[in-house]
């Protein structure tokens, strides 16, 4: 029995859908107004372990990942490159996508932009202001989180710290980890001088950052999804937003399960640009890596754990793989002498696999389960149908890792 852990409760329990019938996931996508870099992909790839996992046990999965290609970030790196938001978002998306097949991430079901949902987000802004759980200020629009009980339930927040004194917070996204304790903003008015503005039922302006995911989840979802998905840092001063907007306007929950994968650093220290030390897939590919190295490497942990990049971590990993890819060469020789299989060892691995994976999708453990039964097999004595067997099982749960077991 699958268990995951939730950050909504804040421990581990069984998985249940929602929907009997079908897995409905929604993962927090890129911001689109750079590229994403090795920290990015590894939230990326544990989103597609979890997709991949659910349908190697049975599960039917539909997914959607936001692109936020409208916000303030953008709009001012579009500026400093001399773009159009058009321009800078559309090469950052291209760019994406093309990372996402070279890590071979399976594509989600759909893959919104915000821009897409503007009138949906402006929709659901209409209906919060009519039940005064927003307000106009300043040609703006803003969320009281006060009106909406057991807001910051995910993070954990302590509201006996939250100010009486109203205080609102204007920019989509501020630096830092610390929380704003005041209203966000939901709309932007349109203003002199402003480049992007949609003709909406609320007038001329843009969503905020906060009100996008709702928007998309309202177009594409309509009941409780199974699981919500992102990086551990969308804790602070995002995901309880999130959440706030979409049941203060559905009368039900906005999703079973919560999970968020936690940072990857680079030796020690979190990834920026004032450090210098951001690494993009080319980075690793120049050290001699290819795409299911990397691949393998971003996966090799526990998701809720945070991760560290070196050089000798990496190839430590990796030789791990390559010795199972060497055992592999060696059970395959066996294996083509043989169209019959038997399970035995091939049970064993699996029910391996299974055991880890089962236990909110520890990869490493799963991994490493599979290498030490592997290679205690004594090759030249292997059975070809045995050797069958276990290529079959191996190609099975590779349709999961997808690292060319």
């Amino acid at each position: 029995m699958l268990r995951l852990f939730n950050t909504l409760g804040k421990r581990t329990y069984v998985f249940n859908p929602a929907n009997k019938k079908v897995v409905n996931i929604f993962t927090c996508g890129p911001s689109v107004y750079q590229r994403s870099h090795i920290g990015n992909f590894r939230t990326f790839l544990f989103e597609d372990i979890l997709v991949r996992y659910l349908a190697y046990s049975g599960y039917n999965v539909y997914r959607g990942m936001s692109l936020t290609d409208i916000e303030d970030k953008a709009l001012q790196e579009a500026k400093k490159q001399r773009k159009t938001l058009q321009q800078l978002t559309n090469e950052n998306i291209r760019t994406f996508i093309r990372e996402m097949r070279f890590l071979r991430m399976k594509l989600p079901d759909y893959l919104p932009r915000a821009s897409e949902c503007v009138q949906e987000s402006a929709e659901i802004i209409g209906r919060l202001l009519k039940s005064r759980l927003a307000y106009w200020y300043k040609g703006n629009v803003y969320f009281d989180p006060l009106r909406f009980p057991g807001f910051g339930q995910l993070y954990g927040l302590d509201m006996s710290r939250w100010p009486r004194k109203r205080r609102r917070f204007h920019k989509d996204t501020y630096p830092g980890m610390r929380w704003n304790y005041g209203d966000f903003i939901l709309w932007h008015g349109c203003k002199r001088g402003d480049k992007y503005c949609f003709d909406t039922a609320l007038g001329k302006g843009r969503p905020s950052w906060n009100i996008q995911d709702p928007s998309m989840i309202v177009k594409h979802f309509q009941e409780t999804l199974s699981i919500y998905c992102g990086g551990i840092d969308n804790l602070i001063r995002h995901h309880d937003y999130t959440r706030a907007i979409l049941e203060s306007i559905r009368p039900y929950p906005m999703a079973k399960f919560w999970l968020h994968c936690n940072h990857l650093y680079v030796q020690g220290q979190k990834m920026s640009k004032s450090k210098g030390n951001i690494l993009f897939t080319e980075d690793l590919v120049r050290q001699g890596y290819g795409a299911k190295e990397i691949r393998f490497f971003l996966i090799y942990g526990k998701y809720c754990e945070r991760m560290d990049y070196s050089p000798e971590l990496m190839r430590s990993a990796i030789d791990k793989l390559r010795m199972f890819k060497r055992i592999m060469r060696e059970i395959e020789k066996k294996a083509e002498m043989s169209k019959a299989y038997k399970v035995g060892i091939s049970r064993t691995l699996e029910m391996k696999f299974v055991e880890h994976m089962d236990n909110d999708l520890d990869i490493q453990n799963a991994f490493d389960g599979l290498l030490r039964i592997t290679n205690e097999i004594d090759v030249g004595t292997l059975n070809p149908s045995t050797a069958s067997g276990i290529r079959r099982t191996l190609r099975e749960i590779d349709e999961v890792l997808d690292v060319g077991l």
